[in-house]
């Protein structure tokens, strides 16, 4: 492309600059020597002016009369010979006059036998062409009324061999003018064409969405002017790509997060239905065998209504669980840090939860520890305690123990709640944070969990920004959660 350019431009420039030579060559072999004869032919009609007009002073003797023939003879090369009435001689050239002299006598005399061609006629001279083609003379004769004769000449080949040479000269001149003229065009075209190819070069690159490259003319062309604006271009390109990628990677993130919406909608109604379905059927069956006398007795009656009352709180408990839940997720329940003692908070709530652990045969331990002050949301801080020792207790065995304990650490406090039992199948721990998940779902209709408690737990420690998690053991299972204490 690159030699493509500048090869197409030098070689209209050279092929325009040749034809021009050419064309003038043509010219000037047509008409250069019909050019020469009419100029010759007008300084013989000069000269016949200046003659006329010294015949009309009567000055053919003065000095200026023979000084301006003598410049047209020797400037033009043309003979003169001039006589008056009674034939005596008023002017000779010195180039050949005496014989011009000769013939201007035979000429008033009418015994001249050369051939002569008349090609202008006047009241008072004639110009001609005489002589043989080989030595042919351009001639103007002619008489006044003065009577005074004159004839003037110059030779016809003078003006061809002029017309030839410099016809001739000039094709040397042209020739060397147009390979002067087309290497100076090549030097040249590549100073024009170099920024048209680098433009071209940037154009490329913005193709392969590469926008590094500028131009950097610094002159005030059409061509400058057009690789500023490709800079300018370039920038925008660039930056309209950039706003259409993030605009596309947002867009992208906004579908995989509507579409992990609708389908945490649709496993969250499934789950719900799921979950109601069994209190529902349990709560329809009992009111309809009351309505229908299934048993008369009052403690088959009482039993009735022990099992609705039941089913009719546990499904309280999941709605508000779900409420809480729902708060928790969408930001509606803002957390609120404040200083408390933690340690104060959790004997508070083991205190609360002596009867649970003793109806449950559960041993509650924890040790003495001084007030331990934090920053979080209290009230929240206790659900989660809560929800932790109420899973505790509810999936304690074996030894029946229930360890509270409290680590201080770099500004952290961990709360640990360990119970004995089973450990979490491996496959199963992280999945147990997700709402609705249950471990043995038995085990947790049978105590009436709603499968949401760690959910709310790790909502809760998330809006708070703090760490939480469960371990393994042998014997049993710990859950835990760091809170920021006061410095």
């Amino acid at each position: 492309m690159r030699a493509s350019i500048r090869k197409q431009f030098s070689v209209i420039f050279i092929s325009l600059m040749a034809g021009t030579v050419f064309l003038c060559l043509i010219v000037n072999h047509m008409f250069l020597g019909t050019y020469y004869r009419e100029s010759k032919i007008e300084i013989l009609k000069e000269a016949y002016a200046t003659i006329e007009q010294a015949a009309a002073n009567d000055s053919f003797g003065s000095e200026e009369f023979g000084y301006n023939l003598n410049q047209i003879c020797s400037s033009y090369n043309i003979t003169i010979c001039i006589m008056d009435a009674n034939s005596q001689t008023k002017y000779v050239s010195i180039n050949g006059g005496q014989e011009l002299e000769r013939r201007l006598y035979a000429y008033l005399f009418g015994f001249i036998a050369d051939e002569y061609r008349v090609i202008e006629q006047e009241t008072d001279y004639q110009i001609r062409v005489s002589g043989p083609e080989s030595a042919e003379y351009l001639e103007l004769y002619g008489r006044l009324e003065s009577g005074i004769s004159f004839v003037m000449r110059t030779p016809v080949e003078s003006i061809r061999e002029s017309a030839k040479l410099a016809n001739r000269f000039f094709a040397y001149v042209g020739l060397f003018g147009a390979v002067l003229g087309g290497l100076i065009i090549w030097l040249v075209s590549r100073r024009i064409t170099r920024p048209i190819l680098e433009l071209s070069r940037i154009s490329e690159q913005m193709v392969k969405l590469d926008f590094e490259a500028k131009y950097h003319g610094k002159g005030k062309s059409e061509i400058d002017q057009l690789g500023e604006n490709i800079n300018k271009l370039s920038v925008s390109l660039e930056q309209a790509i950039s706003d259409l990628k993030t605009a596309n990677l947002q867009l992208q993130q906004d579908i995989a997060r509507k579409e992990e919406i609708d389908e945490m909608r649709r496993e969250f109604l499934a789950n719900v239905s799921h979950e109601l379905k069994t209190p529902i059927a349990l709560i329809r069956g009992y009111a309809e065998g009351l309505k229908e006398g299934v048993s008369d007795d009052p403690e088959s009656r009482e039993f009735y209504c022990d099992v609705i009352m039941d089913e009719a709180s546990k499904m309280n408990v999941m709605v508000k669980s779900l409420m809480t839940l729902d708060q928790l997720e969408s930001g509606k329940d803002a957390v609120s840090m404040e200083r408390f003692d933690i340690v104060l908070l959790i004997r508070n709530y083991l205190q609360s939860a002596e009867i649970l652990a003793k109806q449950n045969d559960i041993t509650v331990k924890m040790e003495d520890y001084p007030p331990i002050y934090v920053w979080a949301d209290e009230l929240k801080t206790e659900e989660v305690f809560m929800n932790y020792f109420s899973n505790a207790v509810h999936y304690c065995q074996d030894e029946r123990i229930i360890d509270v304990s409290l680590q201080t650490s770099d500004g952290k406090v961990r709360i640990s709640v360990f119970n004995t039992g089973n450990p979490i199948p491996e496959d199963a721990v992280e999945h147990i944070w997700e709402k609705f998940y249950k471990v043995d779902k038995a085990r947790t209709r049978e105590y009436g969990g709603s499968g949401v408690g760690l959910s709310i737990v790790k909502a809760i420690m998330e809006a708070m920004g703090q760490a939480y998690g469960v371990q393994n053991y042998d014997n049993g299972v710990l859950f835990w959660f760091e809170l920021e204490t006061v410095q």
